[in-house]
C-alpha cells in the first residue's frame, strides 16, 4: 500500500524557493506539476496500528562505512537562516546516486533486502519505507530555529547531545555539524573541545546507510577541503562527486575522534525498546562522563504526520525527557520539533501534537510559524 501527501511533492530543489512550498516542483526538471493525490483513499501513512514493525538496531559505523560505494554524487542547499545570520550551504546526496546503489545492489544480489525503501513517486509506502530519502519543509525551518536559539555557540561552550528522530536526510544534524567544525577551526591545539555526541535515528536502515551518513561525510569533506589535499584531488575528479577513497575515509574517523564528535545510527520503530537502545548504546558515550552541564537536544520534522505516527513520536520523545531530567538533574534537555499545522488526509496535526504534550505536563512555547503556503510550524517542549 502506498500513499502520497497532497501537501508538497518532491525533495526539496537546491534551486526552489523553499520559503513558498505551496507548489510541487519536479526535483529532475524545476517545473510546477500538479499536487498528488492519494493512490488509496483508505491508505494511512506509515507506522501503521497493529502492523508488525522494524524492531531497534544500532548500526556500526565501521561496517556502515564498509557498505559505501566508490564515489557519491551530491548537490547543495542553500538556507538563508534570515535577520543577518546569512547563509548555510548543506550538501546532499543526489537522489538519482542512490538509486544507481540501489540497482546496482539489487542486480548483484538475489534476494533485496525486505527493509530496502524502492524510490518511486510515493512519500511513504505503507510499512515499507517512511519517506526518508527526501528534505522535507520542516527540516529547513529547523535548521532556522537552530540558528536563532544559538545553537552555533552552545556548541562550543557545553557538552551536547543530539538526538535527531526520524532524521532521513539529516538537514539540522548536518546544519548543527557544520557549525560544530567551523568552531573547532578556532580552538588551540591542545585545548579542551567540548564533545558532542549525534544520534541519528531513521526507521530504515536503508536511508542511513544511502543518504544520512553519505551527507555527514560530505559535509565533512566540504568543510575540510582546503586543508586536506587528499580532499581537494577526491573533489576535482568529476564535478559534483566525491571519491571515497580508504585514505578519505581514515581522515573522516581520525576527524571525529580528534574533535570528540561521536556518531552512532539507529533504525527501527519508536517504542521502549528503542529508547533503551539509544541510552544502552548511544548517549551514555564515554565522552560525556563528568559532564555536569550536559545539554541535550531531540529533534523531529514531519514525524507527526498521523495519529498512531503521532503517538508513537510522543511517547518515545517524553521517555527521552524523563529519562534525561533523573538520570542527569543538573543537565538540561528538550526537545524542538517542526511539522505542518494539518496533515490533509492522513490525520496528525501540530495542533494535536502540542495539546497531547501540554496535557502530559510539558511545556510547549511555539518558536515559529510559517502562513504562506502550507502551513507549518515549530515548537519547544521541555519538563519543567
Amino acid at each position: 500500500m502506498t500513499f502520497s501527501f497532497s501537501f508538497a511533492g518532491d525533495d526539496i530543489d537546491e534551486n526552489e524557493n523553499i520559503d513558498t512550498p505551496a507548489a510541487n516542483i519536479s526535483s529532475n526538471t524545476g517545473s510546477i506539476l500538479p499536487p498528488p493525490q492519494p493512490s488509496d483513499s483508505s491508505a494511512s501513512a506509515f507506522p501503521v496500528q497493529g502492523k508488525p514493525l522494524l524492531p531497534p538496531t544500532r548500526h556500526d559505523l565501521s561496517h556502515m562505512l564498509s557498505r559505501l560505494p566508490s564515489k557519491i554524487a551530491y548537490s547543495t542547499l542553500t538556507v538563508d537562516l534570515e535577520q543577518g545570520r546569512g547563509v548555510i550551504e548543506i550538501p546532499r546526496r543526489e537522489l538519482w546516486d542512490v538509486r544507481v546503489q540501489l540497482m546496482a545492489e539489487e542486480e548483484n544480489s538475489e534476494n533485496a533486502s525486505e527493509s530496502q525503501p524502492v524510490l518511486g513517486d510515493h512519500d511513504v509506502k505503507t510499512g515499507i519505507y517512511e519517506g526518508g530519502f527526501k528534505s522535507w519543509e520542516s527540516s529547513v525551518d529547523l535548521v532556522k530555529v537552530l540558528a536563532s536559539e544559538n545553537a552555533p555557540e552552545a556548541l562550543l561552550r557545553d557538552p551536547c547531545v543530539l538526538v535527531e528522530l526520524g532524521c532521513g536526510t539529516a538537514l539540522p544534524s548536518l546544519a548543527l555539524f557544520q557549525w560544530a567544525m567551523a568552531g573547532r577551526k578556532n580552538i588551540a591545539p591542545g585545548e579542551s573541545q567540548p564533545p558532542l555526541v549525534l544520534t541519528l535515528a531513521d526507521y530504515n536502515p536503508s536511508v542511513l546507510y544511502l543518504v544520512t551518513l553519505p551527507n555527514f561525510i560530505l559535509a565533512w569533506a566540504l568543510e575540510k577541503r582546503q586543508e586536506l589535499p587528499i580532499l581537494e584531488e577526491a573533489f576535482t575528479a568529476c564535478e559534483g562527486e566525491l571519491e571515497l577513497t580508504p585514505d578519505i575515509i581514515t581522515a573522516f574517523t581520525t576527524f571525529l575522534s580528534s574533535s570528540q564528535v561521536t556518531l552512532s545510527f539507529l533504525s527501527g520503530a519508536w517504542s521502549t525498546e528503542f529508547v533503551d537502545l539509544l541510552y544502552s548504546s548511544s548517549i551514555t558515550h564515554g565522552s560525556l562522563l563528568g559532564h555536569n552541564n550536559l545539554k541535550t537536544l531531540v529533534i523531529g520534522a514531519e514525524t507527526i504526520y498521523s495519529p498512531f505516527a503521532l503517538e508513537s513520536f510522543m511517547k518515545t520523545l517524553l521517555s527521552i525527557l524523563e529519562k534525561e531530567r533523573k538520570e542527569r538533574p543538573n543537565g538540561y534537555a528538550a526537545a524542538i520539533v517542526g511539522a505542518k499545522k494539518l496533515y490533509f488526509g492522513v490525520g496528525g496535526s501540530l495542533d494535536d501534537f502540542v495539546d497531547k504534550m501540554r496535557e502530559a505536563g510539558a511545556t510547549v512555547d511555539t518558536l515559529r510559524e510559517e502562513t504562506g503556503g502550507v502551513r507549518r510550524g515549530v515548537v519547544k517542549c521541555f519538563l519543567p
